[in-house]
């Protein structure tokens, strides 16, 4: 059995319920190894790191993605179980919401389509790449030795092409559908739990907004808003003896652009990207959001200015009514969170790198890295709880107010390669004549190597 630091072994050790032992041995020794595996997070470069404590033969690591019998859904449920606990039972639940495409070439590869590249696509430029479009969904968790949001992923799912759903003889799922979908199963997990889904524009739509009213007040969406929205007022009670249909929806009312050009910019202090401050102007109201066959949403739309002149004009809504102004602007910057996470999965747990093509490999391994990532964060508050104290992230040549994604996976590291590799016999021997000194250096360089 692989060895684990204590500290790990509560949170490590709680994945094991979704698999048979020898798989989940196998399963632990890939993910270690995709910690400490420097370039492409390919299961031969994990399997090639952690080749001092591999048993059995090469392709029974290959085959815990493409063939062996596990559930993707059992692990998400213990990783939001795990996250859960970070979060206050008296505070709602913040998930961000979000798509990201990851580049992956090859004629054969599983689910593969044309998408658009949100990362290198501009207002005036739209850029499209050939790979996977991953709907994602984090739970946004501030943890107590930092000021800012950390996302940490919890559910993923892959948008396939229609042609191929075609083929499959299944039924065409949009990126909305997805999401929706990921959130109800988060919600029939933990229904004890109020949920907050935070969208992009991509998520603004009229059927997530139905969604989130037909759950109230458990589930709450604060996302992007349309300017010249059809906003109407709710159908009049009176006339009940008239004949026919009864009205949908009431007098139309002005679209939020008219009522800004005509309202005075209120001031105010809102929470602001990266967890600081910032004054803005807002004009705020209340309205009927109405598309033909599906009904009315009552939201709350707000139209935020910035000051400074950082940040474009922005439309925002929520379907609480209920909520100030201040709040859904607030709430709406920790969105952001999910888009760091996305970049630092890329640069440190290679999430383009992989080259698998069968379909259950496509389907596990990119989860996998992502979930992966939540449970690196995780046992980085885990060391730090039980040190009492957060380790130094400052460089004499670059301060920092906080530990970031990189200082935390650094620390994994670290305690990986001292309790965990060092410790068989296979590299114990190389290391028994160092100096002490010695491998506090080397360990330094091993933790910060990608």
């Amino acid at each position: 059995m692989l060895s684990l630091p204590s500290t790990f072994e509560p949170i490590l050790l709680s994945f094991s319920c979704a698999f048979t032992e020898p798989t989940f041995q196998r399963m632990l020794l890939l993910c270690v190894g995709g910690v400490l595996a420097r370039g492409r997070k390919t299961v031969t470069n994990m399997i090639w790191t952690m080749r001092g404590m591999m048993d059995g033969h090469f392709s029974d690591y290959h085959r815990v993605f493409s063939r062996a019998p596990w559930s993707l859904w059992r692990l998400g449920k213990v990783l939001a179980g795990w996250i859960l606990k970070l979060v206050p039972e008296n505070e709602p639940v913040f998930v961000p919401m979000d798509d990201t495409t990851a580049q992956h070439r090859g004629a054969k590869v599983y689910g593969k389509g044309c998408h658009h590249d949100a990362v290198r696509s501009a207002h005036s430029h739209v850029v499209f790449k050939w790979g996977h479009r991953w709907v994602v969904l984090a739970i946004a968790v501030k943890l107590p030795f930092l000021c800012r949001h950390w996302a940490l992923p919890v559910l993923v799912a892959l948008y396939k092409p229609k042609e191929l759903n075609q083929k499959e003889g299944r039924r065409h799922k949009t990126a909305l559908d997805l999401a929706r979908q990921l959130l109800c199963v988060l919600m029939r997990w933990f229904p004890q739990r109020r949920f907050i889904g935070l969208g992009d524009g991509g998520f603004a739509s009229h059927e997530l907004a139905r969604f989130a009213q037909r759950h109230a007040p458990r589930c709450t969406l604060v996302s992007r808003f349309h300017p010249d929205a059809n906003l109407y007022e709710p159908p009049s009670r009176k006339g009940s003896r008239q004949v026919g249909r009864p009205p949908v929806k009431g007098k139309k009312s002005p679209s939020p652009t008219a009522i800004v050009k005509r309202s005075r910019l209120r001031h105010a202090t809102v929470g602001w990207y990266g967890g600081g401050k910032r004054r803005v102007g807002l004009v705020s109201g209340v309205g009927h959001w109405y598309k033909g066959g599906c009904g009315l949403v009552a939201v709350r739309w707000v139209y935020v200015k910035d000051f400074t002149g950082t940040h474009r004009d922005d439309w925002l809504y929520s379907t609480d009514i209920n909520l100030r102004p201040e709040d859904i602007v607030t709430f709406f910057t920790r969105r952001w969170c999910i888009e760091t996470t996305f970049q630092e999965v890329r640069a440190h747990l290679g999430f383009e790198t992989t080259r698998q093509w069968v379909a259950n490999s496509v389907l596990r391994t990119a989860p996998v890295l992502l979930g992966l990532y939540s449970v690196v964060c995780l046992l980085f508050a885990a060391m730090v709880s039980k040190r009492r104290e957060v380790p130094a992230a400052q460089r004499p040549w670059y301060a920092k107010a906080e530990p970031t994604f990189a200082d935390a996976i650094a620390e994994v590291r670290r305690l990986l390669w001292l309790k965990t590799v060092l410790k068989t016999p296979h590299f114990g021997r190389l290391f028994k004549n160092l100096r002490p000194q010695a491998v506090e250096s080397l360990l330094e360089q091993l933790s910060l190597a990608a």
